[in-house]
């Protein structure tokens, strides 16, 4: 496996020169963040981004995320025009050596937790998802400044957009990403890039938007879609993990034998009964799942691909983007890089 971690550019309060510092680090996790959804990235931005990553000797060689532009998930005319500029950012960043694109095809919203900054019993502070909080949102009436919440949105565009996702059914959204992955997977394969979705956080419909990449039975259907090596999963173990419905361990120990495994998420989630859910630290007993199985099933089938920690508590008075600290996303490297020793010795 690679181990790799989240950057957020030149502006993050979390520096290459640290990231760095973590033990067994490879890659970085980014992105060309000022360039609108839909539209092509520049190769001065790409070069940049290459240029800062490699000279703290760490490699940049995975992408999260070149978003998907809504035209294209509600199937509009003008999803040619989108889909042409994705491919072409599929061939500049493999010039510059990308070798694998994480990206989600969730209407609207990206992940959405109904609190930032939960105080734990610890004394750290989490993301968090509960379901009585969520009743009393309403992202066409209230104030939402959310993570996953696109602020660029004005009130009356966030309208339009619910109403012509109301008009689309779940099977139109299957339909409109089958016709995606057939323009995009070609170009993907002859770049080597490896194309890795995103499940659905949390995999199960938001505000009546729907969600198709929720389950076992689903992940099969998208990998059917184009069956391609190159069309494959961002594995996320918090966000399939968070429904005890989804068995994260049977799925990564059947698509890591697929070899449709590109890219890793992990991180530990404690369940609630009614649904809701806190992120946790990673270590297997806060939360609900076994990191040990997860991280065995991988590397029974010796995954050699990209692996990050997922979002991290705030801990220690760190502050800055939720879940993006530094100290608690570096103890999650330090016990995934430790698993994985242990399994190999």
């Amino acid at each position: 496996m690679k181990l790799s971690f989240r950057w957020y550019g030149e502006n993050d309060k979390v520096t290459l020169e640290h990231i760095r510092q973590i033990p067994n680090m490879h890659s970085i996790v980014t992105a060309v963040y000022d360039v609108p959804v839909g539209e092509v990235w520049g190769e001065e931005s790409i070069a940049k981004l290459k240029e800062n990553v490699e000279k703290n000797g760490l490699h940049f060689e995975v992408i999260e995320s070149v978003p998907v532009h809504e035209d294209i998930k509600l199937g509009k005319p003008s999803r040619d025009k989108y889909i042409a500029n994705y491919c072409e950012n599929i061939r500049r960043l493999s010039k510059a050596g990308v070798k694998c694109i994480c990206y989600n095809f969730m209407p609207v919203f990206d992940w959405t937790r109904t609190q930032l900054d939960k105080e734990l019993e610890d004394g750290s502070t989490a993301l968090v998802y509960y379901v009585e909080q969520l009743k009393k949102m309403d992202p066409l009436t209230g104030e939402l400044s959310l993570p996953g919440w696109d602020s660029s949105y004005k009130k009356e565009d966030l309208q339009n957009l619910f109403a012509e996702y109301a008009k689309l059914n779940e099977e139109n959204l299957w339909e409109n990403l089958e016709y995606f992955l057939k323009a995009i997977i070609p170009v993907a394969e002859e770049c080597d890039v490896t194309m890795a979705l995103h499940p659905d956080d949390p995999p199960y419909p938001i505000f009546g938007l729907p969600r198709i990449i929720t389950c076992e039975e689903n992940l099969d259907r998208f990998l059917k879609l184009v069956d391609n090596r190159y069309n494959g999963l961002t594995l996320c173990t918090g966000s399939l993990g968070c429904t005890k419905s989804n068995d994260v361990v049977k799925m990564i120990d059947k698509y890591a034998a697929q070899g449709r495994i590109h890219f890793m998420h992990v991180r530990n989630v404690k369940l609630f009964d009614d649904g809701s859910f806190e992120e946790s630290a990673h270590f297997s007993p806060c939360g609900s799942l076994d990191m040990v199985a997860i991280l065995k099933a991988l590397h029974k089938h010796n995954f050699e691909g990209y692996i990050r920690p997922d979002h991290g508590r705030m801990i220690w008075g760190e502050t800055g983007r939720a879940g993006y600290g530094l100290y608690d996303r570096a103890l999650g490297a330090s016990y995934i890089t430790g698993i994985w020793e242990a399994l190999s010795k």
